[in-house]
């Protein structure tokens, strides 16, 4: 009698300590967010300020900012010690920005049509990053050729964005203080919220007994691709559904050199073998379904029904990796 009242006791501790976790995951994420999306606006009205055109800003500093709290959390994930995070969060966040992000907007907006001429370079870029992040992975480490490598594609992609014309100076609004204000405010509280968001699932793993990995992938991700969703319905709601193709490529592009690369200077990353044989390459056949969608120049409403029905897949095979299901 005894013996099942301890069982009891450490059953509904276990539940206690669950639900606490939880809801600073879920706090911290909230925080996470709109720390994030004071950092965006803020950057965004200091770069016209500064003659940065909006398709500039849309495709750079938007998906950096929509981006941020991958390079967070991934950065909080390699100083916690819990770096096999970071290569899941950049895989589960990019295969949620194709399937996810641009299914709902598809749904949302009926049909997306694509303005800009993508296919000539930003496609490829992506596609390639696709495959130079399986490349760097494949052997389970990144060295620091890879990560110099990843870096110096992300210069690339940068220079080559702002490479076009500035705006004309009597175009350009002023920025006030309250704007830098808020980029630092935000960006200090993206910090501290992606700190408690790891310590939420490193605990959280623990108590459950399931693998850090298969949060990153799952929970982690969707968490935080929630910048590009909101972004791209909205865009969606308002008639400009084809900034949705700019979000994902940039968002995807940054997670893949950014958020791989710069975590790795403060620490090494942890690469596991279902990364390798499962993220990775579905990472890949879903950036290239994505290409081949594009062509076109739209994605209807029954393409973003296989898009959602390929995530579902994806979140499936993840529980069957786990040994969930």
């Amino acid at each position: 009698m005894q013996s099942n009242f301890y069982v009891w006791t450490a059953t509904k501790k276990n539940c206690m300590d669950i639900l606490m976790y939880v809801g600073l995951f879920a706090v911290s994420i909230a925080v996470l967010l709109k720390a994030s999306d004071w950092f965006v606006d803020s950057a965004e009205r200091i770069g016209l300020s500064w003659g940065v055109s909006p398709f500039v800003i849309g495709v750079t500093i938007v998906a950096f900012g929509t981006s941020l709290p991958e390079l967070a959390s991934s950065i909080a994930a390699v100083t916690s010690g819990n770096s096999e995070i970071v290569i899941g969060n950049v895989v589960g966040s990019n295969v949620a920005n194709i399937l996810l992000v641009l299914g709902l907007t598809a749904w949302v907006a009926k049909n997306i049509e694509i303005k800009d001429n993508i296919m000539d370079i930003d496609m490829p870029l992506l596609v390639a990053s696709s495959f130079l992040l399986w490349y760097s992975c494949s052997d389970g480490k990144l060295t620091i050729f890879e990560i110099i490598l990843l870096l110096i594609a992300l210069v690339f992609f940068l220079a080559k964005s702002f490479s076009g014309e500035k705006t004309d100076k009597d175009d350009r609004p002023k920025a006030s203080a309250k704007d830098y204000v808020f980029l630092l405010l935000g960006g200090i509280l993206v910090k501290f919220s992606a700190d408690y968001t790891i310590v939420a699932i490193e605990q959280l793993s623990k108590i459950m007994e399931i693998n850090q990995d298969f949060i990153a992938l799952t929970a982690v991700a969707i968490a935080t691709s929630l910048p590009e969703v909101i972004v791209s319905i909205g865009a969606a709601r308002k008639g400009k559904a084809d900034i949705a193709i700019g979000n994902v490529l940039g968002s995807n592009l940054f997670n893949t050199y950014a958020v791989t690369a710069i975590p790795s200077f403060f620490g090494s990353l942890a690469i596991t073998d279902s990364i390798i044989n499962f993220g990775l390459p579905f990472m890949i056949s879903m950036t290239v379904l994505m290409a081949l969608m594009c062509i076109t120049h739209r994605i209807s409403k029954w393409e973003g029904s296989i898009l959602l029905i390929l995530y579902c897949f994806f979140t499936y095979q993840l529980l069957v990796i786990e040994g969930l299901v």
